[in-house]
């Protein structure tokens, strides 16, 4: 059994002596356990090794060489050999198979990832081709609206040039019939004058005897008129005067005439007042939503959709802090609801720097709790005088005829409604102030009253008595401003520009970065002040040639806005005064 051990021997059995052993070392015997004395031996690469195992093998691969089922071992050794080769070459194939299914399948992969990059290529190529179509057709298209408008200026210019040429042939023709006219009727009074002076000349005795005989005439029948009238006014006299029923009848018809006058008199003056205090608007208010006779008659299809109109949002067009904007729509959800309710109206107190949409809120309340608005200014009461106490309570008695409620805005109310401890204010004045304050007394559900100033600290004690609620007006922070410009370019600019109503354009820029700027530059202005700020775009392209409005105009403006602000802060500060704080601040 040498082939157990790679080693080719004779065939047949007994075919030669078994090979030697290793020599065995000292103590290997008796197992591989040695003692702590046995360290001290040599240390080569023997020194660890049992032979025991290998003394097994060798003595069953002589007793295999002895025996007679050798041969068969050997037949059963080779087969399991080949069966190990064929299973090696078996692995070696699989493997070889696998490694080509994985070169195929990584080709595959490597295709596909070429064929990816081919197709995203190609999609990156088309989308290029297609954004440089696209860019060529809008091109073409701005070329062509370009043509266009060029063709349609020519054509516009051609055709005011062939309507003036008309115009001036229409005028020359006119001036021409007009001359002759004015000739031949010149000639045709000529000719008149002419013959009449002759016709005149001619029948002068008859005209001067006809005109005698007429006169004569009339002076005959003028005598004869006034003998008749004196004779039959001396006759009359006489019998009236004899006849006492008559002079009775007299006496009393002229008494009842005289009473009748003076009775239609006073009524007379008491339907005038009647309707002046139903119908017709007092002369201290300026304005009123109120609908009168009078105007029903002159605009009866404006005052109809008045009439069908719903009520309107409080905050429509009107641009507050978010803080001021709720507390104001709680105000108007208020109003209306008391409305509704027909319970009493609190007065209101609204100061802050001018400009920052006291009015307008006003008037949008009124708007929106259905009620009628009435706007009168405190500058109007002083130059009445006298007057002023009548034309105040005339201003009171036509509120409390309103059937839908009245709000009455009384703007700078600072303006009478001052102190009456200081020496500024007159005799009038202070009766006018006194009526004021006697109408004012108690809460009222026919009418709302809101005030407005700018210097509220100048308000009579009893008007602050008065007042039910403050509400402060500040001047539009950053994101206001910002709101502000949109709206009033919005209102002013873009939607007349692109209606094309008017002669109105608009450049290309960048509309909403452009208004985030003017916003950043327009710090401390007012609501007012940045609608003026539009209006003044407005025009600049009414002024320039062609009617666009181009950035550069509209920074220009700008810069002039800004610097119209500074010199009228210059001004308010070199009077001593300064602008009210914003609520927020002044809290």
């Amino acid at each position: 059994m040498s082939w157990l051990f790679g080693i080719k021997g004779p065939k047949g059995e007994g075919a030669g002596p078994p090979l030697p052993l290793p020599p065995v070392q000292p103590g290997a015997e008796g197992g591989g356990d040695r003692g702590a004395g046995d360290r001290t031996g040599p240390k080569d690469k023997w020194s660890n090794f049992d032979p025991t195992g290998l003394e097994r093998a060798a003595k069953a691969a002589r007793e295999l060489e002895h025996s007679r089922h050798a041969k068969e071992a050997l037949n059963l050794a080779r087969m399991q050999e080949q069966t190990l080769q064929l299973e090696h070459q078996a692995k070696l194939k699989a493997s070889y198979e696998a490694a080509v299914e994985q070169l195929k399948g990584e080709q595959v992969r490597v295709q596909a990832e070429e064929r990816r990059k081919t197709l995203s290529e190609e999609t990156r190529q088309h989308q290029a081709r297609a954004q440089y179509q696209d860019k060529l057709s809008r091109q073409r298209y701005e070329d062509q609206l370009k043509q266009q408008q060029l063709l349609n200026e020519e054509n516009l210019r051609k055709q005011e040039e062939s309507v003036q040429k008309q115009e001036a042939l229409r005028r020359a023709t006119v001036e021409r019939e007009m001359e002759l006219r004015h000739k031949n009727e010149m000639l045709r009074v000529e000719a008149e004058a002419r013959a009449r002076a002759k016709a005149e000349r001619d029948n002068a005795d008859i005209t001067r005897e006809q005109i005698r005989l007429k006169a004569a005439e009339q002076r005959q029948t003028i005598l004869e008129s006034i003998r008749t009238a004196g004779t039959v006014f001396g006759e009359g006299f006489q019998a009236f005067v004899t006849d006492w029923d008559k002079v009775t009848a007299t006496v009393a018809g002229l008494t009842l005439l005289a009473v009748g006058i003076y009775s239609a008199k006073n009524a007379t003056s008491a339907i005038g007042r009647y309707v002046e205090t139903r119908l017709g608007k007092p002369s201290l208010v300026r304005e009123t939503s109120r609908i009168t006779v009078l105007e029903l008659l002159r605009h009866p299809v404006q005052v109809s959709r008045r009439l069908l109109s719903k009520p309107q949002d409080a905050l429509e067009g009107v641009v507050l802090s978010p803080s001021l904007e709720a507390r104001v729509r709680d105000i108007a959800i208020a109003t209306r609801n008391t409305r509704k309710n027909r319970s009493v109206y609190r007065n209101i107190l609204m100061y802050g720097p001018p400009g920052t949409g006291k009015t307008l809120f006003a008037k949008k309340l009124a708007l929106h709790s259905g009620m009628d608005y009435a706007i009168m200014t405190g500058g109007d009461v002083a130059p009445m005088g006298r007057d002023g106490v009548t034309a105040m309570h005339k201003v009171f008695d036509w509120a409390n005829t309103s059937r839908r409620g009245l709000l009455l805005f009384v703007d700078e109310a600072d303006a009478f409604l001052r102190k009456r401890a200081t020496e500024k204010i007159s005799e009038d004045l202070r009766a006018t102030l006194n009526a004021f304050l006697h109408r004012t007394g108690q809460h009222s559900s026919k009418f709302m009253l809101v005030l407005a100033t700018n210097q509220p600290e100048q308000l009579d004690w009893a008007i602050n008595d008065r007042i039910g609620e403050m509400v402060g007006f500040e001047l539009p922070r950053r994101e206001a401003r910002e709101r502000l410009v949109r709206l009033y370019f919005d209102k002013y600019v873009l939607k007349p520009a692109t209606e094309g109503k008017q002669r109105l354009k608009l450049a290309q820029f960048d509309y909403g970065k452009k208004c985030s700027e003017i916003a950043q530059l327009t710090e401390g202005m007012s609501g007012r002040e940045i609608s003026q700020l539009a209006v003044a775009w407005q025009a600049m392209a009414y002024a320039s040639e062609d009617g666009v409005l181009t950035e550069a105009m509209m920074d220009a403006r700008v810069q002039d806005a800004i610097q119209q602000h500074k010199q009228k802060m210059q001004w308010l500060k070199a009077e001593g005064s300064r602008p009210l704080l914003p609520s927020s601040q002044a809290e």
